[in-house]
């Protein structure tokens, strides 16, 4: 293992699998999935709120009111609940997989040739959700790590969007592998970096806040609350350290790359908080080092938001961010694929079937070709994507 700075996270991970076998997710629109159920070995989650009944999803559906206050602890007095605007539980419309509903694939890529000077092509990654498996083989499928987990890419530029942890099996695991390949691909002339994505300020706040009421502006409402029901895993909580905390405090939000414009929600939010790359990623560091609950909520509710880009006056929105904070496109995760194309959610879609599977190919184009979303939904038995910029199409 490779040690280096804190900044934009190396540091040492645990031993990574051999990435010779890929899972490919068997049906998985499943809308019972008990919220305890097991995942690869770690202890359950906490019990959660019955989910409603099945129903196409409502990008601005408000989760009933209810709260949580620990992990063992359910209380039968649950004060009212301000789901943010935009976000769905996990129970709801993104079931957590079962580990064991797998089919094993061989993979039988070999990594590409890299070049090993000057500056090296671009990745980008899309939300992994505690998916390290999934991680791993998509980044030997692209030659960016060898079999053995380790960095093989010379100097390519490596960016992964956000969101690490939560609904998968093992969100820490994730982010030790992003700390350790950010040291080797520095060591070989390249880069692995990362941005600050939703769920990362959803775990930094409820490990810092807890059951810390916030001002959420139409009831109450908790990080503890809102990490739980969105999919929330205790193995990640009691894994936590402070390495992780910092490393996660320290992402940046917005980047340009390549005359990309690299974020992970699909919202013009990030306008609220700079005109300027560097004044966004100032300010959001900012909030996070004032550790007020209250702005720290405000920042992940905004970061929720999504769609922005999705309908006719998607492509206005596009270019307010172009404009403000350069390049030719955007490049984002956050909204799953599925979603944005309106094949979740469906009575059609939700019986379990092979047939009724996203089937996900790559990146999905959109917005008079002004955004390319990169979220997949392997939560939902999609693909975790990983797509070397820039795109024909």
């Amino acid at each position: 293992m490779v040690e280096g700075s804190m900044t934009q996270g190396a540091g040492q991970g645990p031993e990574v699998r051999t990435a010779t076998l890929r899972d490919f997710r068997v049906p998985a629109y499943v809308h019972d999935v008990p919220a305890n159920v097991q995942e690869h070995g770690h202890d359950p989650a906490p019990p959660a709120p019955a989910a409603p009944p099945r129903a196409e999803p409502d990008p601005a559906y408000q989760e009933p009111s209810l709260s949580q206050p620990s992990y063992a602890e359910p209380t039968s007095q649950e004060p009212a609940f301000d789901q943010p605007e935009g976000y769905t539980p996990t129970q709801r419309d993104l079931p957590v997989i079962n580990r064991g509903d797998t089919v094993q694939v061989q993979i039988d890529t070999e990594p590409a040739p890299r070049p090993t000077d000057g500056l090296g092509p671009l990745y980008v990654v899309g939300d992994v959700h505690g998916y390290l498996d999934e991680l791993i083989a998509a980044l030997y499928e692209q030659g960016l790590i060898d079999a053995e987990g380790n960095w093989s890419a010379g100097t390519a530029r490596l960016w992964f969007l956000g969101d690490f942890t939560d609904r998968g099996p093992d969100g820490i695991g994730v982010i030790d592998l992003v700390m350790r390949l950010s040291a080797e691909a520095a060591a070989a002339g390249g880069y692995c970096k990362a941005l600050m994505g939703n769920h990362e300020l959803l775990l930094l706040g409820a490990k810092r806040f807890g059951d810390t009421p916030v001002n959420s502006g139409a009831g109450t409402a908790t990080f503890q609350a809102a990490w739980l029901l969105n999919g929330g895993q205790k193995s990640d909580m009691d894994r936590l350290q402070d390495v992780h905390l910092q490393w996660m405090s320290r992402l940046d939000a917005i980047e340009l790359e390549d005359d990309h414009l690299l974020m992970h929600s699909d919202t013009t939010a990030y306008l609220d908080y700079g005109d300027s790359i560097e004044a966004v990623n100032d300010t959001v560091r900012e909030t996070l080092t004032r550790n007020d609950a209250d702005e720290c909520w405000d920042l992940f509710r905004k970061f929720t938001k999504r769609f922005a880009f999705r309908d006719e006056s998607g492509p206005e929105a596009v270019r307010e961010l172009l404009d403000a904070y350069g390049g030719a496109r955007v490049v984002h995760g956050h909204s799953p694929i599925p979603y944005l194309l309106g094949e979740v959610g469906t009575e059609d879609a939700a019986d379990g079937s092979e047939d009724s599977r996203p089937l996900i190919e790559g990146p999905h184009v959109y917005a008079g070709g002004l955004a390319i979303a990169m979220d997949g939904g392997v939560t939902m038995a999609g693909k975790l994507l990983v797509q070397q910029l820039p795109m024909d199409s």
